[in-house]
């Protein structure tokens, strides 16, 4: 890049121009683009959640889980897990599966569980698929959701054990 100058004979001269170092303190020149700035997402943080935005852990389709999860807030299991789940929410998509035993407030089940579900409320979609005993207050159940096992409206209940009963057995 060239400028002009002129000299004291009123003469114009060509000269190169030197780069003048930039300041941090200088301040950019206003634009109306600079102007109309958009808001930016905020991520969701642990006090959003205490602000009543729920947080959700996602197992993805691509992870298989061997031991026992617990969260005080929301899962979201699209892969296999082995063992037990515990969370407030529990939402089983229909590509996952677990082995163990689902607990939560609210358990939806769209995939495969061969275990047990104690919650709440429970939701069985039309795809679930569930081996093994459901406890409950609330049961949903859609039409093609498959069960093997029992559906017991005894969730939150204390278990009644007798003291000093003894089971026998015939023939013996």
């Amino acid at each position: 890049m060239t400028m002009f100058t002129r000299n004291d004979k009123g003469q114009d001269t060509a000269s190169p121009a030197t780069a003048q170092p930039v300041r941090s303190d200088a301040q950019p020149a206003a634009s109306p683009v600079a102007e109309t700035r958009r808001p930016q997402a905020q991520p969701i943080s642990s006090s959003s959640a205490a602000h009543g935005t729920p947080s959700v852990s996602v197992i993805s389709k691509a992870l298989k889980i061997t031991g026992q999860l617990e969260s005080t807030e929301d899962i979201q299991i699209e892969g296999e897990i082995e063992g037990d789940v515990r969370a407030v929410s529990v939402m089983v998509g229909a590509n996952a599966k677990v082995k163990g035993t689902v607990r939560g407030d609210q358990v939806q089940l769209a995939g495969q569980v061969e275990g047990k579900i104690e919650a709440k409320k429970v939701i069985l979609t039309r795809t679930a698929r569930m081996s093994g005993d459901v406890v409950h207050q609330d049961i949903t159940i859609e039409s093609g959701a498959f069960i093997d096992g029992h559906c017991r409206p005894e969730y939150g209940k204390a278990e009644v054990k007798a003291p000093g009963l003894k089971t026998v057995v015939a023939g013996s």
